[in-house]
């Protein structure tokens, strides 16, 4: 088989990247074009994201892309989740908010009093984060004067190609999708005071959202089709995750620690609801039965922290090394806990929570920080396969975390369970893949792409002490 070419453009919490795919008969593998930096901005009325400047680096990205790559038949996107930006008549009104902004709790509280959260779990299936799109929605001064409402990826495809559609496995992160028929829930959106005019048309991934403007295609050399994929970086990183068995967990890891399994039906489960478990849809109707737990945001930011007071930088490899070797029993925190959910300076959060415990030398710190997040994802482990009714056999964590050698095999240890470590880059892989299919070069079905990926991408195995 002839190897075909695609450009995915893949956005973090912290950074994003556009990266040529290239896949074929045996083949699936990343070239990166452009890595930039992301994260949020202060404004006087809050935090947001640059996204002029978050746009710009990607359109220079594809340039990038085409010219080393002139194959490339399509460009799909994919970034967190939740966050967007309001349009009236194609112009964005104001720079997207960061999900992390604190405007959201009064969001919360009434959404919660025009429907109780029971009643929104039943209708979304979703668990409760504070900055699910729906209350910030409630809260968004631009909303009356907006005709379309658009996911950070949704709106870079419009700014591509001036077609105006959700993808669906993000648009499930709204709180607005209902769970039980994947359409919006007009209904829902009336009672909250959100004008169900701002909901655009779904799509599934692999549909063809549109073709490139002229005046970027032409900027750009080449008139590509966009292709939605998993646009929620999760959907795609699940696509990508090689599960060995119907019974294999998954923990996508990065900023976060999406800690799960895939089922094919919902769990709407008061024991579920308490638990604060999801269902955002994945690709091919999927489910994504997971938790969110803290993930590695608490090293990265203990280690800016440390950073900016030694005036250098840090080398976290060797850091990690050193954690490796600490012996013995270290203490734990709760890695969910509500005072660490914001950017400052996490080591002191951290030590105040631990208390008389608090590690005295960094090596042990971050020892404490990575058993603390590991400690976090058994729990999650445990709890999807008690909710789910599945005895698990086996966990395949994926992203930047697979990475960190001390963290995967702390998860083995503490789930008692195998874990299969990579690939890194999944989500790139996820986005690829689904691009790859919709244009007749890549197997069918889910299981088919993911045996390319574990014939490609051969995980690293960790076994429980």
């Amino acid at each position: 088989m002839t190897s075909r070419a695609v450009a995915a453009v893949d956005l973090g919490a912290t950074s994003g990247r556009v990266m040529i795919g290239r896949i074929g008969e045996d083949r699936l593998d990343l070239e990166p074009v452009s890595r930039f930096p992301n994260g949020p901005v202060a404004r006087e009325d809050g935090l947001h994201w640059d996204f002029a400047a978050l746009y710009e680096h990607v359109v220079d990205g594809i340039v990038e892309a085409v010219r080393r790559e002139p194959g490339i038949e399509s460009i799909g996107i994919d970034s967190w989740a939740v966050d967007y930006g309001l349009l009236k008549d194609g112009r964005l009104l104001a720079e997207p908010f960061h999900y992390r902004d604190d405007r959201t709790a009064r969001g919360v509280d009434e959404v919660h009093a025009a429907v109780p959260f029971a009643e929104l779990y039943q209708r979304n299936g979703l668990q409760f984060l504070p900055f699910n799109t729906l209350y910030q929605y409630r809260v968004d001064a631009h909303l009356a004067d907006a005709d379309t409402a658009l996911l950070i990826p949704d709106l870079i495809a419009f700014l591509l190609t001036g077609s105006a559609v959700a993808e669906r496995t993000n648009a499930s992160t709204t709180g607005l999708l209902g769970v039980a028929d994947g359409e919006w829930d007009r209904e829902l959106a009336d009672r909250l005071g959100i004008p169900s005019t701002l909901l655009p048309r779904l799509v599934d991934p692999g549909t063809t959202i549109g073709r490139l403007r002229p005046e970027l295609a032409a900027r750009i050399g080449a008139d590509l089709p966009v292709i939605s994929v998993g646009s929620h970086d999760t959907a795609s990183a699940v696509v990508a995750a090689p599960l060995s068995t119907p019974r294999s967990a998954y923990i996508s890891c990065g900023t976060w620690g999406l800690v799960g399994v895939e089922l094919t039906d919902p769990v709407l489960t008061e024991a579920a609801r308490t638990a604060n478990f999801t269902h955002e849809l994945g690709v091919d109707g999927r489910f994504r039965f997971l938790h969110n737990v803290t993930g590695l945001w608490l090293l990265s930011e203990t280690v800016r922290a440390w950073e900016a007071e030694d005036g250098a930088g840090i080398d976290l490899p060797e850091l990690l090394s050193e954690a490796s070797g600490i012996t013995g029993e270290v203490p734990v925190f709760d890695a969910d806990d509500a005072s660490l959910s914001t950017p400052g300076d996490m080591p002191t959060r951290i030590a105040a929570l631990l208390g008389d415990e608090a590690p005295l030398s960094r090596p042990a710190f971050a020892r404490t920080i990575v058993e603390s997040i590991a400690a976090a994802f058994a729990g999650a482990v445990q709890a999807a396969a008690d909710l789910s009714g599945r005895e698990l056999d086996s966990i395949h964590l994926v992203g930047g975390g697979s990475l960190n050698h001390l963290l995967c095999q702390a998860t083995a240890d503490r789930t008692g369970l195998p874990v299969l470590a990579g690939p890194v880059e999944a989500t790139a892989l996820g986005n690829v893949l689904v691009q790859a299919r919709a244009l007749g070069a890549a197997p069918s079905t889910l299981e088919g792409l993911r045996a390319l990926v574990a014939a490609t991408h051969a995980p690293l195995r960790f076994d429980p002490h």
